[in-house]
């Protein structure tokens, strides 16, 4: 890995320390960084270097576990970090930080090589490319490498996602840009890859033909926590779906490439993209569910509703549950509906994709349902990563009686060479410039317009409800009415059983 600077616009926000530098202490102690590299903080906070690396040193043993942190390996991180105080959305301020960048390659033998983090406010997205151009920060000449990570959300509707990609296109070449989402660094979502296609038994299955229908859930046990002010600008469809749960439908739903590149792997994803089937509005009234939650009691504690949060609006129309049934029209997958769902304060914290294959054709034993089927896999990308397949077996007796049972592999049985945090990996492979789990603008785009109808439906028709549900459930109740009566979703715990305290908001 060559010698770089890592700037971070945003440095003294949550981001930063709860992600950022863990990651980044991380991959110092573990021997994947180049000797000769530097933090440089950039924010409106007058930290100074010494004062911001007491600040960094506090915040470590919050969010790095304990048995990573030692001593030799935190005092020595730390003097690799630099502050350099700053308005971002000022551009004068820029020629100053492009003379610190500077000295620091001097000091550090650095030939220019910057990585531009923006753990910025998304109002900052698109200023910061334009003022770092103003004074040449973009640009590349004997052998650097300039590089900008942003962080989702990557525009707020379609029309936005592309006024960003112009301006970051008319600063930086594609290959420069590295657009993050931490759910495709986690080592679970690669092995959705390497499940499907470094095996020859699945892919053959992997189709219409014998998969009947796909769940793709990822929700929280948790509230907005200290993101009221922004997230009820954003909501779940913007917070979730449109990036990460579509990206896991993508990884699931997509053809082998033709080889493991980044040009190759991402014109897969974008072609998933294309072939979802436009909602009409008829359908997003019917197939897309949005919810809310309300207050509750559970586990023994009162939990506050979505509009008793800090800094919401008490009329809030702003959902925090979405469900919704797509398809991709395409040969391999046409007609198999495929649920994606996506919640805060649900019973419990998990992310999982469950394949669901289609019944025998004939149901021989007793305990066969006709309209069921006995055989799933389900992926879990958390907690306790691994792949679960269920199939029927017969119970012990004189009776054909089948059961369905499990086979269950965690992949911490696997072993092999540290891995760290999502961010870790993420941003080692932006540092080594490889870009193949990151986002491109054609995908971004191509997201949007799939997206962009739900959220324009919502905005101008008042009529489509947005359901309550009870803080500790699993959202709305007609949230099940889109799986419809034969099926329903996989809950790996129960439900409140309470209607009474849903309702329509």
């Amino acid at each position: 890995m060559n010698s770089q600077i890592i700037v971070i616009f945003g440095a003294s926000g949550d981001l930063t320390k709860r992600k950022l530098m863990p990651s980044l202490y991380w991959l110092y102690k573990h021997n994947r960084l180049n000797a000769s590299f530097a933090l440089l903080g950039v924010g409106r906070t007058s930290y100074t270097d010494d004062s911001y690396r007491a600040f960094i040193e506090t915040q470590l043993p919050l969010f790095v576990p304990a048995d990573e942190l030692d001593t030799v390996s935190t005092t020595e991180f730390l003097q690799h970090i630099y502050f350099h105080s700053m308005d971002p959305d000022n551009v004068e301020n820029y020629s100053d930080l492009k003379q610190r960048l500077e000295v620091l390659d001097k000091q550090i033998d650095n030939p220019g090589n910057y990585l531009y983090y923006l753990a910025t406010p998304p109002s900052l997205y698109g200023v910061i490319p334009l003022h770092l151009q103003s004074v040449n920060l973009n640009t590349e000449s004997h052998g650097q490498t300039r590089r900008i990570i942003v962080e989702k959300p990557f525009g707020y509707h379609l029309s936005s996602a592309q006024e960003l990609n112009r301006i970051y296109n008319s600063v930086f070449r594609e290959d420069q840009i590295y657009r993050i989402d931490h759910f495709l660094g986690k080592e679970t979502v690669q092995n959705i890859l390497a499940l499907r296609f470094a095996n020859g038994i699945f892919e053959p299955l992997w189709n219409r033909n014998y998969i009947d229908h796909v769940e793709v859930t990822a929700v929280e046990n948790l509230g907005i926590e200290e993101r009221g002010g922004f997230y009820d600008g954003s909501g779940a469809l913007r917070d979730m779906v449109q990036n990460h749960l579509i990206q896991l439908v993508a990884l699931t739903a997509m053809e082998p490439p033709a080889l493991f590149n980044a040009d190759s792997f991402r014109n897969e994803v974008v072609k998933v993209y294309q072939a979802l089937k436009p909602l009409t509005t008829a359908q997003i009234k019917s197939q897309v569910i949005r919810g809310q939650y309300t207050m509750s009691h559970a586990e023994n504690r009162l939990i506050n509703g979505y509009r008793e949060e800090k800094n919401i609006n008490p009329h809030s129309r702003t959902e925090t549950f979405v469900a919704l049934k797509l398809f991709i029209d395409n040969w391999r997958w046409g007609g198999v509906p495929f649920y994606i769902r996506t919640g805060k304060q649900m019973p419990t914290k998990v992310s999982e994709i469950v394949i669901h294959f289609k019944p025998t054709p004939h149901s021989l034993f007793q305990g066969m349902a006709g309209n069921s089927s006995l055989n799933s896999m389900i992926i879990r990308i958390q907690p306790n990563e691994g792949i679960v397949m269920k199939f029927g077996m017969k119970v012990p007796g004189s009776n054909f009686e089948i059961k369905q049972v499990s086979m269950d592999f965690t992949y911490d049985r696997l072993g092999g060479s540290p891995v760290g945090d999502a961010y870790a990996k993420l941003l080692e492979d932006c540092m080594m410039g490889e870009s193949t789990l990151f986002t491109r603008s054609d995908a971004v785009e191509a997201s949007w317009c799939y997206f962009d109808p739900i959220l324009s439906l919502w905005e101008n028709d008042k009529s489509i409800p947005l359901y309550g549900y009870p803080a500790g459930t699993w959202g709305p109740l007609e949230a099940d009415s889109i799986v419809g009566q034969e099926n329903s979703w996989t809950n790996p715990c129960k439900n409140l059983t309470n209607t009474d305290l849903y309702c329509e908001l």
